[in-house]
């Protein structure tokens, strides 16, 4: 049986479609819900809705990277030409037959296009957060602009969807396409703030810190998805030594060379064992700066009264960041540990995402901050 080509835009009016067709449920009861209120609180609403179903898109795709779906339907935007795995049933079966135990299944199909499926609806509804934003320009707290860098970016995640599949998981465009979630979870909750006009009086000490955390975490995320992107979890076994060593033969050369296909090195050979070494251990020696970073910043947060509840929320992802990823070491990579892992990172954004959104100074003449039940 003939393989699909890379990229079919054959299906994309009935993705489009059946995009429109699952966005308009969330958007219904949205409506429903909050069909008394003002313009601004259910632009609000809308925000919050798409900031939730895009939390579920980023852990949703680490659970399509970390269960080996990625190419589950190896053609883009479709499934071999198809816009599900129904219509895509010969050839998904066919693909298994010549490759048993291979990227391509009934499963892994079915995974990656709920992924993509998901994703379609986040886009759908930031379409319509644009559009309501630029409508509604007027009496928004914060220039329409944001809603529309927003969808700007919603595109390029798009382009980097793409590039995911048709260069067979790239070890740089997985990471940047993992980044990206992220950066839209932190665009989204600055809207959702910013709407709300909930404020917390944080002293301009404890914003930097809190921004020189965040961006800290940043780089440990970074390095925590080459290590997922490169397979490298399981190349340094035990704990706290890597291979029964202190200091294990590493090639951080061969490692953080970015321009390379998964699994071999910049010249096109076999990336060897003690690149990947070198990628887990930067992940993990760097988790000590970025760990105490944040342990620092929780520690301050806990003892400023109006953001306590930040401190604390803090404190207990940190302990689970670290319970989950020692138990990706200690345990081999089992499935549950390794999603709790990405997902406790997307949390740790939200989290300091929404501090500094909200102890940010806003414009006085755009806004009316609304105190926070904290302070108040």
């Amino acid at each position: 049986m003939d393989a699909a080509p890379l990229v079919d835009l054959a299906p994309l009016a009935r993705l489009l479609a059946l995009a429109a067709l699952l966005a308009a449920a969330p958007l219904a009861w949205l409506w429903l819900r909050q069909r008394g209120a003002d313009r601004r609180t259910r632009m609000a609403a809308l925000a919050a809705l798409t900031l939730f179903l895009t939390f579920d898109l980023v852990v949703f795709g680490a659970f399509t990277r970390l269960s080996d779906s990625g190419l589950g339907c190896p053609d883009w935007p479709g499934c071999y030409g198809h816009a599900s795995p129904v219509g895509a049933a010969a050839h998904i079966a066919a693909a298994e037959a010549a490759q048993p135990g291979g990227p391509v299944s009934w499963s892994k199909a079915w995974i990656e296009m709920i992924h993509r499926y998901l994703a379609m609806v986040v886009g759908a509804l930031v379409l319509v957060l644009a559009a309501a934003s630029v409508a509604e320009r007027r009496r928004l707290p914060h220039a329409a602009g944001w809603a529309v860098a927003t969808l700007a970016w919603v595109l390029l995640q798009g382009l980097l969807g793409k590039y995911t599949v048709t260069w067979k998981l790239f070890p740089a465009v997985v990471t940047l396409h993992l980044l990206g979630g992220l950066v839209l979870l932190a665009l989204l909750v600055w809207q959702r703030e910013s709407l709300r006009g909930t404020r917390l009086h944080a002293a301009p000490a404890l914003r930097r810190l809190a921004l020189a955390a965040t961006l800290l975490l940043a780089l440990q995320i970074a390095l925590g998805g080459w290590v997922s992107t490169n397979y490298a979890v399981l190349a340094c076994s035990g704990f706290p030594l890597c291979n029964g060593q202190a200091w294990p033969a590493m090639d951080p050369g061969a490692g953080f060379s970015l321009w390379r296909e998964l699994g071999h090195d910049a010249d096109g050979g076999l990336l060897p064992v003690e690149a990947l070494v070198a990628i887990h251990m930067a992940h993990r020696l760097f988790a000590v700066i970025a760990g105490a970073a944040l342990a620092l910043l929780a520690w301050r947060l806990l003892r400023t009264p109006a953001c306590a509840r930040f401190g604390l929320g803090l404190a207990l992802l940190l302990v689970a960041q670290l319970a989950s990823g020692l138990s990706n070491v200690v345990l081999g990579w089992p499935l549950p540990a390794a999603l709790a892992h990405s997902a406790g990172a997307a949390a740790l954004v939200l989290l300091l995402a929404t501090l500094l959104a909200r102890s940010a100074p806003l414009p006085a003449a755009r806004a009316v901050p609304r105190p926070d039940p904290v302070t108040a």
